[in-house]
């Protein structure tokens, strides 16, 4: 029995090996939201020596840097690599506002968790009015 070449079929399936192999996320997903006064940053960094992490602020930019090392015999061959390796970086712009002397980093579980208070003087406050008692000019 004849096999009938498609080569429709073929170049779907030549497509979908391809395109398979291009990671569908970034390097390092974040995670970012406010809770009270600061503002929590979550990005997954599994498979990272805490000590490669690297996290500089100069002026309102935040730089994340981060290494995973393949941990590979270098004869291995290779029958499915999806997990990156090498050096990571992300970048975030920080508004004004945000207490950047004060930024904790934790690394836990695989995961980086960045707090950013915000500032005192970016905080609402309440100003108090002054109250004094006006004098009368009417005379008896």
């Amino acid at each position: 029995m004849p096999t009938r070449y498609d080569p429709f079929r073929e170049m779907d399936r030549w497509l979908t090996g391809a395109l398979r192999q291009v990671p569908s996320t970034p390097g390092m997903p974040l995670d970012l939201y406010r809770s009270g006064e600061e503002f929590v940053a979550k990005i997954d960094l599994p498979g990272v020596d805490p000590s490669s992490i690297d996290i500089d602020v100069d002026d309102r930019t935040l730089t994340v840097r981060a290494e995973r090392r393949a941990e590979v015999d270098e004869n291995a061959q290779w029958l499915s690599h999806e997990r990156p390796t090498g050096t990571f970086a992300r970048q975030m712009t920080l508004g004004n506002g945000l207490a950047t002397d004060q930024i904790r980093a934790a690394y836990a579980d695989g995961v980086l968790t960045l707090t950013i208070p915000v500032a005192e003087e970016a905080k609402p406050r309440k100003i108090e009015v002054a109250h004094t008692q006006a004098q009368s000019t009417i005379e008896q």
